[in-house]
């Protein structure tokens, strides 16, 4: 699938927003993509995830064990992503602030993780996640996402598959452009919800 046609598929679903938006990260950004949209559609689900696994064996040389996601927004895309690869699929989830692999899910010495998670901006959650996963004693081959929304700059710590990689401008509190700093900002993700 073309970078065009993801954000395509990105804005049929009314998931890519203009303004001025406070990132998870606490970065400011005059783009959001509002992926709990585009998730809500299944069948948009799978063919992006879809083609998210067939780049991932194109560009994957390892074989796969299992599939690994941050909670909660990469649960989806890593669950679809390890239909397509015919793989299990397992969540780490924020403990005391920090990623664990919990509910019983058999994350083993040795097994070959892909690391999916949803859109990619500083890579932090997705490091926070390799780190978990690697405290288990399996070994990350990759990490994936839908969007790599930094322009193929972000170190998530292992090689990045991306379905499409955009380069998206975030800037921190202090150093808005005049254009930004002119609207008011929305937090729309997930982070800090109660």
């Amino acid at each position: 699938m073309k970078e065009a046609k993801v954000l395509k598929e990105f804005e049929k679903a009314g998931a890519l927003l203009r303004g001025h938006f406070i990132l998870s990260s606490g970065l400011h950004s005059p783009m959001f993509l509002q992926k709990a949209l585009v998730f809500m559609n299944p069948k948009r689900t799978s063919r992006l995830c879809k083609a998210l696994a067939a780049k991932v064996r194109d560009e994957v040389d390892d074989d796969i064990d299992a599939i690994v996601s941050p909670a909660v927004g990469g649960i989806i895309p890593g669950y679809e992503t390890a239909r397509h690869l015919g793989v299990p699929a397992m969540y780490v989830e924020r403990e005391d602030g920090e990623f664990v692999v919990r509910r019983g899910f058999p994350l083993k010495k040795g097994m070959k993780v892909l690391m999916v998670e949803d859109i990619v901006t500083t890579g932090l959650s997705s490091r926070e996640c390799i780190a978990a996963i690697k405290k288990t004693g399996a070994r990350v081959v990759a990490a994936a996402c839908l969007i790599d929304r930094s322009g193929g700059r972000a170190n998530v710590g292992a090689k990045l598959v991306s379905l499409a990689q955009i380069d998206i401008p975030a800037y921190p509190a202090s150093e808005l452009p005049p254009e930004l700093a002119d609207i008011p900002a929305t937090k729309p993700g997930s982070r800090g919800l109660k």
